[in-house]
């Protein structure tokens, strides 16, 4: 093994530990995500769910509409009427309008750009912030988190859910269960849906080339097959005078 390879492989598992440890520091075990790159109306609903209420804060600026469009099977029409509401061109990012300063002044910081955040966070990461939020009087925007605890954002998604109240353990602040209160435009099952299918699409956005690579592989994978046996063919041909 070269040191080259004995560096990557260490960084790997650096890597992976440190994954393993913002899950158990932000909320400990996560739900599955249950995501599916090849669930193209997946993708669909959680692109729709995305530009409705997440990108008025967040932008996504390694996403272009136009590469958009050609990996949901969306046209230029569909995704400029339905998904645009920021006036942009369709070869444009997915850029947020909303003012830096003024984010920063109304939340202490800036909202983040989600173009990575299922690559730095994990898809189940994402999946279990969107279902864990809860009422909480003490934070300045009402909201608090299990996943994330005192997140800035307020949450975007509550009249589709609805608005979950937190049961503490007897005698501690820390948060037993999440109960809810008031429903939503959606039933539990609905709205779990819901963030399944906005994590799909922004595990998508994460790595594009991931679903390009997928089909790509299977056709490698079918070559390899291929060049194997006509290889092993060949062997046998020309190694059956030396065994004779």
């Amino acid at each position: 093994m070269t040191k080259r390879h004995f560096s990557s492989i260490v960084l790997a598992l650096v890597l992976l530990l440190g994954s393993i440890q913002v899950a158990a520091a932000e909320g400990g075990e996560l739900p599955s995500a249950g995501t599916n790159l090849r669930d193209q109306a997946s993708l669909q609903r959680g692109a729709k769910l995305f530009f409705n209420y997440c990108v008025g804060c967040h932008s996504l600026k390694y996403m272009r509409y136009s590469r958009m469009a050609k990996d949901l099977g969306l046209s230029e029409q569909e995704v400029m009427q339905n998904l645009d509401f920021t006036g942009s061109k369709f070869n444009d990012p997915v850029i947020s309008h909303m003012p830096e300063a003024s984010a920063s002044k109304w939340f202490g910081k800036a909202p983040p750009d989600l173009s990575l955040e299922v690559r730095a966070r994990t898809a189940d990461w994402v999946y279990g912030y969107l279902n864990s939020f809860y009422l909480d009087p003490s934070r300045p925007v009402g909201w608090n988190n299990t996943v994330f605890p005192n997140a800035s954002m307020p949450f975007p998604l509550w009249e589709l859910q609805g608005m979950q109240t937190a049961v503490k353990k007897p005698g501690s602040d820390e948060v037993e269960k999440l109960e809810l209160s008031k429903p939503g435009k959606l039933t539990p099952a609905q709205y779990q849906q819901a963030t399944r299918d906005l994590t799909n699409f922004l595990e998508y956005v994460s790595e594009p080339a991931a679903m390009q690579r997928e089909r790509y592989g299977i056709w490698v994978l079918l070559f390899l097959a291929v060049y194997t046996l006509l290889a092993y063919m060949l062997k046998k041909e020309y190694w059956k005078d030396v065994h004779e």
